[in-house]
């Protein structure tokens, strides 16, 4: 007892000094953790310095004290507002911009909305971040899929207020220099893009930066990373895109895309620039085409600590559902590898989900070599076989080709194979919107499985390979449906609510990256993400299973992450691969019970709060 009494005081005495902000934000020796009321923060800055800068800024309720010592009295309305009033405030304002924009143009109202809130984030982070973790329900559609892929494809009309940082390929020979250019002395997680395959619109070029936003402002939101500790980079090659090319208000490079080795000696430069900077730092690869999403991350992932949201965060989250859809036929999770799989879309985030599901149903039956019996793919040639020529087919979507001897012809189509095979699971990352057809969807009813699985998972909405309602219209009220997109529930003729599941990243990725870095781990495994997976998984209770809904409700976001968190934390602990973080050593994350782990997850997962402000001169 007297040593994990001791271990547990350790942990509080790290955890209150563990989060540096760094002296680029003026705090003291960089040491702070919280911004709680309790603990005070060193400014070097007064007057409207501080109403300019969105971190320190409180707005109105700055108290009249801090008004006095940071010469700010009359520079503000003299009422003192409490931080639940200003709250209240902003969502009147949003509510309001609701009503007017209700019977408008649905992309105009989105876009007013994602305005709204930019607007907030620019003069008050700490407001902007409470505001959202209480209504991350609502919000995260605004700041991410799929109002964030309008967002991107009108970036260049929307940007007031440069966010994140931009390489490109002119910066060749800088970029380990340019690093130094951030003001943080450090980052724990980096999002970047290239722009490339952006969601499902195609190239948008330098405009993708929108994407890495987005997601930042979801691993502090759901897994409380500190926002002053994370950066969105775009990495600018050029862009294919016509449009963008010609456009005169286009603010990234009009040049074509750069190929080859010479594209490869920009990612490699920018990557040696990060971790000379920041050796601990996580790289998340988000939204790169599919010739080069697989390429990078093999490039990378067993030498830096990184991953691709796309190839492995969709895998996962995708295999949480694939067991959940096992979980709802009453089936133990090992019966996975008996479900006959069919996934349309051989980008990056199709091959993720099915290499991915490889490796699970491998581990099922102890023998790899049938681990593929089941699983199906099409391009957009239609099925995979071996028949198909080498030039024609993705190399990492060779495993899964069939044997033309099976019945099926190569290149056969969607309605072809659901036909012949009579999938239990059908999922689609094809980004062709509507390919789920009616005629497709309705042969869905001869699954061996009681409850067949619809996943169209594609996004933004309009690319989604069916809607929930197409889905429970033609195939019954009886399957487990789960999109990439928000839908509605569905109301049935039968009185009953058919439950549409979002099997959104944003369940995986942000857990995965904080427990990445609570336990200092040097790369992140195929282990760690199953973990992951599995968590998520087995989240949900049997009722609710059974009821159809295998994913949880999105408020309950920084339970799953922090649950998510402690997952990969424990596998990275078994695989031996953990360095620590800060003062906490490898052996003491070692000798650390789960709930002691979850204690240490919880206690760094970072809330918005005012801290008071003291003034000191440098």
């Amino acid at each position: 007892m007297a040593i994990f009494c001791a271990r547990r005081r350790r942990l509080v005495d790290l955890v209150a000094s563990a989060w540096s902000w760094g002296s680029h934000r003026g705090i003291a020796n960089g040491h702070h953790l919280f911004r709680s009321s309790g603990r005070p923060t060193i400014v070097h800055k007064r007057g409207a310095d501080i109403l300019h800068d969105p971190w320190y800024n409180k707005g109105t309720a700055l108290p009249p004290t801090e008004r006095d010592r940071l010469g700010l009295r009359g520079l503000l309305p003299p009422r003192v507002m409490t931080p639940q009033q200003q709250i209240d405030r902003f969502m009147s304002d949003f509510k309001s911009l609701e009503r007017t924009t209700r019977d408008g143009p649905r992309d105009m109202s989105a876009l007013a909305k994602w305005r709204i809130l930019n607007r907030l984030h620019d003069r008050n982070e700490t407001l902007y971040y409470k505001i959202l973790i209480d209504n991350i329900k609502n919000f995260a559609p605004i700041i991410y899929t799929p109002t964030v892929g309008l967002v991107c494809q009108n970036y260049s009309g929307l940007f007031r207020r440069p966010r994140g940082m931009y390489f490109s390929s002119a910066d060749r020979g800088e970029m380990v220099s340019m690093i130094y250019n951030w003001p943080a002395e450090d980052v724990d997680i980096i999002v970047v893009t290239d722009g490339s395959r952006i969601l499902g619109l195609g190239d948008l070029g330098v405009q993708g930066i929108g994407i890495p936003i987005g997601k930042l402002d979801l691993y502090v939101a759901a897994a409380g990373f500190n926002p002053q500790r994370v950066l969105p980079v775009m990495i600018d090659v050029g862009t294919n895109n016509k449009k963008l090319l010609d456009d005169p208000l286009y603010l990234g490079l009009q040049q074509p895309r750069l190929e080859g080795e010479d594209y490869l000696a920009v990612i490699d430069e920018f990557m040696e620039g990060v971790f000379t900077r920041w050796p601990h730092v996580i790289v998340q690869f988000e939204d790169f085409q599919s010739k080069w999403a697989f390429k990078l991350l093999q490039r990378y992932r067993n030498h830096y600590r990184m991953f691709n949201d796309d190839v492995q965060g969709t895998a996962g989250v995708a295999l949480a559902g694939l067991f959940g859809a096992v979980r709802a036929q009453g089936k133990p999770l090992s019966e996975l590898a008996n479900a006959k799989i069919v996934v349309v879309g051989a980008g990056s985030a199709g091959l993720g989900v099915l290499h991915m599901t490889r490796k699970a149903i491998g581990q099922i039956l102890g023998d790899k070599s049938k681990a593929t019996r089941n699983l199906y793919i099409l391009d957009k040639l239609g099925l995979v076989t071996k028949e198909r020529a080498d030039a024609d087919v993705d190399p990492d979507a060779k495993p899964f080709a069939r044997n033309t001897n099976e019945g099926l012809r190569e290149g056969a189509s969607l309605l072809e194979v659901v036909k012949q095979v009579k999938p239990d699971m059908l999922v689609g990352l094809s980004g062709v919107g509507g390919i789920f057809t009616p005629e497709v969807l309705r042969e869905m009813k001869n699954a061996d499985y009681k409850r067949p699985a619809i996943f169209p998972m594609s996004n933004p909405t309009m690319n989604a390979e069916c809607t929930a309602e197409e889905a429970f219209k033609h195939v019954g009220d009886h399957i487990i449906f789960a999109s990439g997109s928000p839908f509605d529930d569905v109301k049935l003729e039968n009185g009953k609510i058919g439950h549409v599941n979002q099997g959104n990243n944003m369940y995986l990725f942000p857990g995965i990256g904080l427990g990445t870095l609570l336990c200092g781990a040097r790369t992140v495994t195929d282990r760690m993400l199953s973990s992951a997976a599995a968590r998520l998984a087995s989240y949900m209770g049997e009722e609710d299973v059974s009821n159809g809904k295998i994913y949880p409700p999105i408020s309950s976001i920084r339970d799953i992450s922090k649950e998510v968190a402690v997952a990969v934390l424990r596998a990275a602990v078994e695989e031996d691969i953990v360095e620590g973080y800060r003062d906490l050593s490898a052996r003491e994350l070692q000798q650390m019970s789960e709930d002691q782990i979850r204690e240490y997850v919880d206690q760094y997962m970072w809330s918005p709060q005012y801290s008071p402000l003291i003034y000191e001169e440098r």
